[in-house]
């Protein structure tokens, strides 16, 4: 951190002195802080102080402040100044982690080159915000961080998957008995359900329990005020699935350790549980979606829909709204199917628009629910709002998912080595901490 920003943080203290120092000489014993407290030393805004040095690299006060711009993006700004304090302590123990996975790398002469670092940076650019490289760099100047901190944190993660596919894949094995005998409980577990779980797992030793409980606590309530799970995840999880968001793919319950399973059974998707005390730390689970193993989803169906919208007038009242709904509504009910409803929308003037590709899973839950219900020609209530008019859905057509035939051999055998290889990093990482020498300013 700068001097200069070490003099602006003291200086709203220096402006309450007065009121302050009663109490100072209660609270801190002899230690009184005069009104006119000056900052001596060289106040020099361009010299960077070290937030903490691990194994001779340095991470500075301003790599700090600009990972932590990305996590105040992703949340729009939403965080009070208490979060942002415990913030950045998780964002610079995140950064001695990568720090650490670096040096290790780097050690064991694993490369990551800068092209395959900018050809990520692209990728990601491209797929997470929708805009090129240079969109991209401007984006983050604007919001406090730099293409720089992001391309670090890209080759944290390169470096690290590459040091595990060398040092621990090759000695993960499972054997093909393993495997058949996994899919045959898949075959027996046919119809039961299979939960796609995001998580954020907190490591804590048994002195920093309390700590760290309280910090996933904070997380918790943060992603209830409309926090991104994905960015935190990338930002705080420790487990080895923080760099896809934290994504557990689709498990089951017998899969997962037994606190998390007994959570996991009755949430909702959408549903946000946590922090739950696990060996070794605590985790926080969120239910991205269910399924039923083996079994056809008809939230996969594939819709044909038209949807038949009527204007209100401007200024028109809520009564008189409903009256015209209810009126649109009977007329539409007198087509005759998805051939006629054009024309009797045209009579009114309707407006009638038409999409054969939509993925019911991908409509709002309640009329996700209530369309898998009609038959072709049928239509759902109508809805809408003084200002956008009524609409009125009809489903033409439905095509049905084919039941899931589950993974090959291939794809769980690659599954059981990933979630052993995860186990293993875990392990690894730890090490890597207790190991190191890391001073802190």
């Amino acid at each position: 951190m700068a001097s200069g920003a070490v003099a602006s943080a003291l200086s709203p203290l220096a402006a309450s002195t007065a009121a302050y120092a009663q109490s100072a000489q209660t609270q801190q014993g002899d230690i009184v802080i005069p009104e006119d407290v000056k900052i001596f030393g060289n106040d020099n805004p361009n010299l960077r102080r070290a937030t903490a040095v691990v194994n001779g690299d340095i991470i500075t006060g301003t790599d700090v402040d600009q990972r932590l711009a990305l996590i105040l993006a992703a949340n729009q700004g939403k965080i009070d100044e208490e979060e942002k304090k415990r913030l950045r302590l998780q964002v610079l123990r995140n950064l001695i982690d990568e720090t650490l996975q670096i040096q290790e790398a780097k050690a064991a002469d694993v490369a990551v080159d800068d092209a395959e670092v900018d050809s990520t940076f692209a990728r990601v650019a491209s797929q997470n915000f929708g805009q090129n490289t240079q969109a991209m760099d401007a984006y983050l100047k604007r919001v406090g961080s730099s293409s720089d901190s992001l391309k670090r944190q890209i080759r944290g993660e390169l470096s690290w998957q590459r040091l595990l596919q060398r040092n621990v894949q090759p000695f993960i094995n499972v054997s093909d008995d393993e495997v058949n005998e996994m899919l045959e409980r898949l075959k027996a577990a046919k119809g039961t359900e299979e939960y796609r779980l995001g998580e954020i797992y907190l490591a804590a030793t048994p002195d920093a329990q309390q700590q760290v409980y309280q910090n996933a606590q904070q997380i918790v309530q943060q992603l209830k005020q409309g926090g991104s799970f994905v960015a935190y995840a990338r930002q705080y999880s420790q487990a080895s699935t923080a760099a896809v968001g934290g994504d557990l793919g689709w498990i089951r319950l017998a899969q997962l350790p037994a606190e998390l399973a007994t959570a996991a059974r009755d949430m909702a998707p959408g549903q946000l549980v946590g922090p739950i005390e696990v060996p070794g730390g605590f985790d926080i689970i969120y239910l991205i979606d269910k399924r039923q193993v083996l079994t056809a989803d008809p939230r996969d169906s594939v819709l044909a829909l038209k949807q038949i919208s009527l204007n209100f007038p401007k200024g028109i009242s809520e009564a008189d709204a409903n009256k015209r709904a209810e009126a649109f509504a009977k007329t539409i009910g007198t087509a005759k199917g998805c051939g006629d409803v054009d024309k009797v929308a045209t009579g009114i003037g309707a407006q009638v628009v038409a999409n054969d590709q939509v993925k019911a899973r991908d409509l709002p839950g309640p009329i996700q629910s209530a369309i898998l219900n009609l038959s072709p020609g049928e239509t759902l209530p109508p809805f809408g709002s003084l200002t956008d008019g009524v609409r009125i859905l009809m489903l033409c057509g439905r095509d049905d998912p084919q039941a899931d035939s589950g993974p090959s051999f291939e794809q769980l055998q690659n599954q059981m080595e990933d979630d052993r290889v995860n186990k293993r990093a875990q392990m690894y990482l730890r090490d890597l901490r207790r190991d190191a020498i890391i001073e802190y300013n």
